[in-house]
């Protein structure tokens, strides 16, 4: 019986003897940094730079001592060392940590000295979670899942990571892996087993059933609208509409400083201007964009290019509308803005039948308005379905605002979902993409499993090493250990 499963990391070496050291708390001056030591020397870094000449401290507790040059001896500062047995540390390996006064010149003299010693270096980028990994410490997923969280700028982006950190992410596909293996264990046994009445009967119909569940599992999961990969990345938010309706004033409005040039000569803007904003928690990439409108202007024609691309690729289009130019009579303005929306939107969602849940309208200049004919206009779009919501604003004024950023917040809410909800949400393209693929791999033990036995258990072999190629874990020694417990082979 011959097995090719691979991992995605069959060609990285295991992480060698080498002990490195690197400075974690980040860059710039701070009241106390932290310098991080992982390998077998590091007790005897620790003996070295703190004068530890008998026992090293107990594990986990922090010790007050004089840090100084291996080689000189010269007093670099005083702070807390600690020292971390393997394997009972981030990276599994022996580590020390020296925390230290956070300016410049004390953290490069540290940096410096430990440099010096034999046998130790920098760390690379990454190094000591890449350990941590190879140790066992952390799976693919929660790797990725610390990387988010370091980067992560909004509190729904610091919750989302948190949880695919803690593991719950990594889990549901270590399960689904675990029920691919079983199901890739089965077939293979009744390939090689099977003539010699070793297989228990429904063997194959069990792997069936199996099979059929775990592609809805993984197509339910995918169809996820891109919610989490949404929240990692950045709503991409892009506000549109006609020359000199308030674009740029509306930018400015919501990123409360003057991002971009705001005049009332038509035209003003030419690129994309973006900014990056927190609504509510959720991370939000805002994009003004040239007014849409013909011009003979070559540069201003690839100004509107452009913001029509960005309108396609967007997760939410704020069109702005000048409300004056609004039809006095109420029970027009429905029509007025449906034709308006035709303008700007790509088709087929000119209609907006079906992209409504991703377009907002927002009549700025709404101080120029009489208030009755607003409230008229008001009530009236609220009784037409076929609108995307319709928010009366003022960026001059701000008359209005409190309310937009409530719809607006909602929409991203939305967009983005409830990260602590549910089942855990795919934050990675590469996880969709080895999903997607799983599933493809998954409809070939379908095709093949009438016709060629072998084919259709290599269709579950792929799947299994996609799902493999995200965790990062996957091995024939699993499948033959299911092999030999589930069947008494050979009895």
């Amino acid at each position: 019986m011959m097995f090719t499963i691979s991992t995605a990391f069959e060609d990285l070496a295991v992480c060698d003897a080498e002990t490195i050291f690197a400075l974690s708390s980040g860059h710039g001056r701070c009241g106390v940094a932290v310098v991080r030591v992982s390998g077998p020397a590091s007790s005897m870094v620790l003996r070295n730079m703190a004068g530890l000449t008998q026992a090293l401290p107990p594990p986990r507790t922090a010790l007050l001592r004089r840090i100084t040059d291996p080689q000189s001896k010269e007093l670099l500062d005083r702070g807390l060392v600690l020292w971390f047995k393997g394997p009972h540390s981030f990276t599994g390996e022996d580590s020390a940590e020296f925390h230290i006064h956070g300016g410049p010149a004390v953290i490069t003299a540290v940096l410096q000295a430990l440099g010096s010693l034999e046998g130790v270096r920098p760390a690379e980028a990454g190094e000591f979670t890449r350990r941590a990994f190879h140790a066992g410490k952390l799976g693919l997923t929660e790797v990725e899942g610390l990387g988010d969280l370091i980067h992560a700028e909004t509190e729904a982006q610091r919750r989302q990571a948190l949880r695919q950190m803690d593991g719950e992410l990594g889990r549901l596909y270590q399960d689904w892996s675990y029920r691919l293996k079983r199901c890739l264990a089965h077939v293979e046994a009744f390939i090689d087993f099977s003539e010699d009445e070793l297989i228990e009967d429904g063997v194959l119909n069990q792997v069936d059933s199996s099979v059929r569940q775990l592609e809805t599992e993984i197509e339910r999961h995918l169809k996820d609208e891109r919610r989490g990969e949404r929240l990692r990345t950045g709503v991409q938010v892009v506000i549109a509409g006609a020359t000199n309706a308030g674009k740029s004033s509306l930018l400015n409005t919501l990123c409360q400083r003057p991002a971009a040039i705001v005049s009332p000569i038509a035209g003003t803007t030419r690129d994309i201007v973006e900014t990056s904003l927190d609504i509510g928690g959720f991370p939000v990439l805002l994009s003004d964009t040239a007014g849409l409108r013909d011009s003979s202007d070559s540069v201003e024609r690839e100004g509107v290019r452009r913001a029509r691309q960005r309108v396609e690729q967007a997760d939410l289009t704020l069109v702005v509308v000048d409300s004056t130019q609004l039809p006095p009579d109420p029970q027009l303005v429905a029509a007025f803005l449906q034709e308006h929306l035709s303008t700007v939107l790509p088709s087929p969602e000119a209609g907006m039948t079906a992209a409504s849940d991703r377009v907002l309208l927002v009549l700025n200049k709404s101080d120029l308005v009489p208030e009755e004919q607003r409230e008229r206009t008001e009530g009236e779009l609220r009784e037409r379905p076929g609108l995307p919501p319709a928010c009366f604003l003022s960026c001059s004024t701000s008359t209005g605002l409190e309310d937009f950023l409530t719809v607006l917040q909602s929409r991203v809410k939305t967009l983005c979902g409830d990260p602590l909800s549910g089942a855990p949400s795919l934050t990675q393209a590469r996880h969709r993409a080895h999903l997607q693929q799983s599933v493809q791999a998954l409809n070939q033990y379908h095709q093949y499993r009438d016709q060629d036995l072998a084919l259709a258990a290599e269709g579950v072999r792929l799947a299994l090493t996609h799902l493999g190629r995200i965790t990062g874990r996957v091995g024939a020694e699993e499948i033959l250990d299911i092999i030999f417990r589930d069947f008494c082979i050979g009895k």
